[in-house]
């Protein structure tokens, strides 16, 4: 029997095969993308009935774009057979396509199973005609229609296996293409059936019913489209509603560890850090056993983060925390207080040796180890230890006993370690108390400045003077500088107060003037943490010309250790005072580690002598003789003045007079002077013939 076929139901067929496609490597991808939960179960559920509408409706267009030239019609439960098979099938296959992990033979065994399925549902879906007699098919053409659904279906599992990969890129366009070749190869395996099949002569169909065949096609269409439309919106909805959940819920992770963890070298910060030494002070208590808590803060980062910038110092930090890690057990916390504060948790120790043996091993590999961070800077920290539960039984009392520890390790020398000890504490307190004094001390007027008077070595006439700062606080009594200059340099309040002694030191100088007395040099000390500033120059050249004092007039001095630190920037900020007419001398020449190279290239107006070597002079006598004198003709060759200080005996000024010192100071020349005293001595020096 000869049969037709209407070319705009089978274009439509088309259509819808490549829809469903779409739908289901669209649902693949986001089955996937599901853990094993109801979410996902009720995703597999829906998506293989909207995805086996989709492929048994185009089944069905296919069969109504088919005609004899009988009269047609289905059986209801047959078709009913056949749609049920539809569904299952994609469940099938949207199972394996989202499986975990799928190996090749589990893919094409998927494929022969979800093929055969196919194949099941076309030919059960003809069956519905129940033509009398009986659908013969064309052995050849039929096991080609089933080789066809098997490629078909294995491809499709690859496709859509492939597509819901995450870190696929152009993800909806491949989805598109693949859609389209699926849907060929869907439609080609039906007319392929189609084609097997052979109509007797005569044959006629048991369930014709008069049902116009272009309305029920467009009937399917729609209801088709619809259900593949709504499910793909639905699934687009869930995405982003999903993506929103994931969101927030990565927000939510990243706000917890924000809370837990330091952001700059992901180390736990101090409320972990808590929490841990509290479970460390309860397992303690039931084992018996002791821990540490070494509380570190690196030497001289203050100077890193102001002469390289505070990225640099980033680095540095971070490097730092990561040679840290190494150096502790892996059950240890290595944590981050802020700024270059460490604190490392030693559990489990057996005695206070396990402490010991860890700070020495820090300090050690910190000087001496070849790291491969690539970071070049190498800092050392000062180290404060402190036991459970000999030095404290909660966790502030730890932390605040090996923090005593750590400030005593620093006034020890810096880069090196201290165990707690009762008589810390009082320091402790000592050292909060004077730096409480500072803050007071600017506003209440506490501080004030004393100048030690400096004479020519070879008339004894008065050369200058150098600037000294006093604290006098009403509770506290008078400090000497030796207690409260160090407390200052750490807490960064020395810059404020540097900037005081110079302004107040340019006031007097003027007070001075306007009493008619001779003009004077006046030294000043300069501090490590101002000379890291990096407007140090221009702060102080603003705070001269506002008090309208030549810079001729002032003088500063820098320690030779200070100034070796970063001798390169020194040397610039050397050129840039003295280009603005400013001296500079170099205090505590011989104590540091000085460079005769760099000597020569700061090219300052002075070298000042250490009070070491001057007392050298009576002590060790021609020994302590012969490096004084080299150390004034080595100043002299570089066309340097040199100044004595700590000039305390006869012998020891005769000596330097001998050696052609040009300058010297100490207690038995002149003892520092109040301003008015010092303008007293400058009133008699005037007066002197």
């Amino acid at each position: 029997m000869q049969s037709t076929y209407n070319s705009w139901l089978v274009a439509l067929s088309l259509v819808v095969a490549t829809l469903a496609s779409y739908t289901a490597l669209d649902l693949s991808g986001r089955i996937s993308l599901l853990a094993r939960s109801r979410a996902r179960h009720a995703w597999l559920a829906g998506g293989a009935a909207a995805m086996g509408v989709g492929i048994w409706s185009m089944h069905f267009i296919g069969m109504l774009a088919f005609s004899l030239p009988v009269p047609l019609g289905y059986d209801v439960a047959t078709t009913g057979y056949s749609l049920a098979i539809a569904i299952v099938v994609s469940w099938f296959a949207l199972f394996v396509a989202t499986r975990a992990s799928l190996e090749r033979m589990g893919l094409i065994a998927g494929g022969v199973l979800m093929g055969l399925g196919i194949a099941a549902m076309h030919y059960t879906g003809m069956a519905a005609l129940q033509m009398r007699p009986a659908i013969r098919f064309d052995p050849a053409l039929l096991a080609a229609s089933i080789v066809i659904a098997i490629v078909a279906a294995t491809a499709a599992l690859g496709i859509a296996r492939a597509l819901s990969d995450g870190k696929q890129v152009h993800v909806a366009q491949k989805r598109i293409g693949a859609a389209f070749v699926m849907g060929l190869a869907i439609t080609g395996m039906h007319y392929t059936g189609m084609a097997a099949a052979d109509f007797a002569a005569g044959a006629i169909c048991t369930t014709a019913n008069g049902i116009d065949s272009q309305w029920l096609a467009t009937t399917v269409t729609l209801c088709t489209f619809a259900i593949l439309i709504a499910t793909l919106t639905l699934s687009r909805i869930d995405i982003r509603a999903s993506l929103l959940a994931g969101s927030v819920t990565q927000l939510n992770e990243q706000i917890v560890r924000m809370a837990k963890f330091d952001m700059l070298t992901d180390l736990p910060n101090r409320r972990t850090l808590a929490e841990r030494i509290e479970r460390a002070i309860a397992a303690s208590r039931r084992s018996g056993r002791m821990f540490a808590v070494l509380f570190m803060d690196l030497d001289g980062f203050k100077t890193i983060n102001d002469s390289l910038g505070h990225s640099t110092g980033d680095e540095v930090l971070v490097a730092f925390a990561q040679r840290l890690l190494h150096c502790v057990h892996g059950d240890d916390t290595v944590a981050r207080l802020g700024g270059d504060e460490f604190v490392v948790l030693l559990d489990n120790l057996e005695s206070p040796a396990g402490a010991r043996h860890v700070a020495e091993t820090v300090l050690e590999r910190m000087r001496k180890g070849a790291w491969g961070d690539g970071q070049p800077l190498q800092v050392t920290p000062s180290i404060g230890i402190a036991l459970f539960p000999q030095d404290g039984e909660n966790v502030d009392s730890l932390l605040k006993h090996a923090d005593a520890a750590m400030y005593e390790a620093k006034r020890g020398g810096r880069s090196t370690y201290r165990f707690f000890e009762a008589s810390m504490n009082e320091a402790a307190t000592r050292t909060l108390r004077i730096q409480n004094a500072l803050h007071e001390a600017l506003d209440a007027g506490y501080f004030s400045l004393c100048f030690q008077p400096k004479f020519r070595g070879e008339n004894g006439e008065l050369a200058g003077a150098e600037a000294l700062l006093r604290l006098d606080h009403p509770e506290l009594g008078a400090l000497t500088p030796l207690e409260f200059i160090p407390v200052a340099e750490r807490s960064g309040q020395i810059v404020e107060i540097g900037n005081w002694v110079v302004r107040e030191t340019c006031r007097q100088i003027r007070r001075w003037e306007s009493a008619g007395l001779p003009a004077m040099k006046v030294a000043i000390n300069l501090s490590p943490r101002q000379l890291g500033q990096p407007d140090l120059v221009e702060s102080i050249l603003g705070i001269v010309r506002a008090e309208e004092v030549a810079c001729e007039r002032i003088m500063f001095e820098i320690t030779e250790t200070v100034a070796m630190q970063d001798a390169a920037r020194t040397t610039e900020t050397i050129r840039e005072f003295q280009k603005n007419g400013f001296e500079i001398a170099i205090d505590d020449f011989g104590t540091g580690y000085s460079s005769l190279a760099y000597l020569q290239r700061f090219r300052v107006k002075q070298l000042k002598i250490d009070r070491f070597f001057t007392n050298g002079l009576d002590e060790h006598g021609r020994e302590g003789g012969a490096i004084v004198s080299a150390i004034i003709a080595l100043a002299h060759s570089l066309e340097m003045d040199v100044v004595a200080e700590g000039v305390e005996t006869a012998s020891q000024l005769a000596k330097l007079k001998t050696m052609k010192c040009d300058e010297m100071q100490g207690f038995l020349l002149g003892k520092p002077l109040t301003p008015d005293a010092f303008g007293a001595l400058l009133q008699e020096r005037a007066l002197s013939p």
